[in-house]
């Protein structure tokens, strides 16, 4: 089963089994909605644990959270720092707009010019700012630094695992 990172438990917050909770998701109204099922990995563990969300509410930067059958801060107290995460049947795709995509389905596709010259592979994507980066690995070269702006990326075809790009002066 894959999982993906949604947030992080950085600690416990009253006595009530409620923790602090600092989100990594783009939709965290839906997954860490009332019901949802998150996957706690902790760092000593090889396995997570299974929590069912029992309430949510956000608290300045935080979003805290109950869970089912965990009434107390002596039964959430095993949980900071661990990541929650869920897995890959709790993505769904009507949570994006058209031509959003998860991280994982732009990562590993090849990059290529709208003249057809193959660049490279996408191997991660950098969130410094006002858009992303996607890095290019090109073999023999350093790697290719593409802004996520609709004057260089030109198409995303996940059926042919490709990105179209046009190539602005100064990015190669």
């Amino acid at each position: 089963m894959t999982y993906y990172t949604v947030g992080t438990i950085v600690n416990t917050h009253g006595i009530k089994g409620e923790v602090r909770v600092v989100a990594t998701t783009d939709f965290p109204e839906s997954r860490f909605a009332v019901g949802s099922t998150l996957y706690a990995f902790q760092k000593d563990q090889a396995t997570p644990v299974t929590l069912t969300v029992a309430s949510v509410r956000q608290h300045k930067n935080f979003y805290l959270l109950s869970f089912e059958g965990k009434p107390s801060i002596n039964d959430v107290e095993i949980f900071k720092q661990s990541t929650l995460k869920v897995t890959d049947n709790e993505l769904e795709s009507n949570d994006l707009r058209p031509g959003e995509y998860y991280y994982h389905q732009i990562v590993g596709l090849d990059a290529v010019t709208v003249d057809g010259e193959n660049l490279g592979k996408i191997k991660e994507i950098l969130s410094p700012g006002a858009n992303d980066v996607w890095v290019v690995a090109r073999p023999g070269k350093s790697n290719l630094l593409l802004p996520k702006i609709d004057q260089v990326i030109k198409r995303v075809d996940l059926d042919q695992g490709k990105v179209i790009v046009e190539l602005m002066e100064g990015l190669d």
